[in-house]
């Protein structure tokens, strides 16, 4: 029960950073937009996926329980995207002001 409410979460958060990459693509700003919010959850997903990987149990049944780690996977590809978009939307506005 444990994993599918991990699982849960971890979808909630994978659907909101496309949503969230978008707008601030649209946007072409960093208004609203907190690096240090987006740091600060680089560091969650890193820490998620590390204890998955030392786990030892979890490392045991993988070939079963991979999907767990694929959610933490894609969803830190996400914030990536979000955290490439967010240095695209800073040098733009450094740009205009410029």
């Amino acid at each position: 029960m444990s994993e599918i409410l991990e699982i849960i979460m971890l979808i909630c958060f994978g659907a909101s950073w496309p949503i969230n990459a978008v707008k601030a693509y649209k946007a072409r700003s960093t208004k609203g937009t907190s690096l240090l919010f987006l740091c600060l959850i680089f560091i969650g997903y890193i820490a998620g996926i590390s204890s998955k990987l030392t786990n030892a149990s979890y490392m045991a049944e993988i070939s079963s329980k991979w999907y767990v780690l694929m959610f933490y996977i894609l969803n830190l590809i996400s914030l990536i995207i979000n955290l490439i978009i967010y240095f695209r939307n800073k040098a733009l506005q450094n740009h205009e002001q410029n």
